[in-house]
């Protein structure tokens, strides 16, 4: 496991050392540190003038990908902006959503129950009338993962689902946030 961890790091490296490197016509293979304590000396011997602070920070999160959950990553569920399934979607509610800055929103019905999520797309790309219900946009595929979930586990749900919007649940069901793709991303600065 370290091992491929320790080569996606050396991709990184890697390019940034080679013009401090002594080419030589009988070229030796490149190094490439073997354990974890290897690779920790590499990184302290290497100076900030090659390997800077952003490029130290990216190598930090590949290193701690796999002790990393879903819940510390997601966004609240206090943070998120709900539609329930019987409003209207006049100008002052669909001004709610887009102001959010969020592109989904989970539907709720009178209990609080997710009834599915509206994607800001359906909204551009449909002429919605004063009288139209949050309802009749639904999409009811919604995407779910769990708090405890590791970052590993959500990366095999994105490839395997096709999705980029997740509920995220406690371990009791109870809905506690909301986690895309691009919060992977930026955790990983790439």
């Amino acid at each position: 496991m370290w091992f491929k961890v320790l080569q996606k790091i050396v991709k990184v490296i890697d390019p940034k050392l080679e013009r401090y490197r002594v080419h030589k016509s009988e070229s030796k293979p490149k190094y490439t540190p073997k354990t974890i304590e290897e690779f920790i000396d590499v990184m302290r011997r290497t100076p900030k003038s090659i390997l800077g602070s952003k490029d130290r920070e990216r190598i930090a999160a590949i290193m701690s990908y796999d002790e990393k959950k879903v819940g510390d990553l997601m966004v609240p569920k206090k943070d998120m902006v709900f539609v329930n399934k019987k409003e209207m979607l006049g100008p002052l509610v669909l001004d709610k959503l887009y102001k959010s800055g969020f592109t989904n929103f989970p539907v709720v019905d009178d209990t609080g129950k997710v009834k599915g999520i509206i994607h800001t797309e359906a909204l551009n790309a449909l002429e919605i009338r004063k009288m139209d219900k949050a309802e009749k946009y639904i999409d009811g595929q919604a995407n779910y993962l769990h708090v405890g979930d590791k970052l590993r586990f959500a990366v095999e749900e994105i490839e395997r689902t096709n999705g980029y919007y997740f509920l995220v649940l406690e371990e009791d069901g109870k809905l506690a946030g909301f986690f895309t793709i691009e919060m992977l991303l930026d955790y990983l600065s790439l």
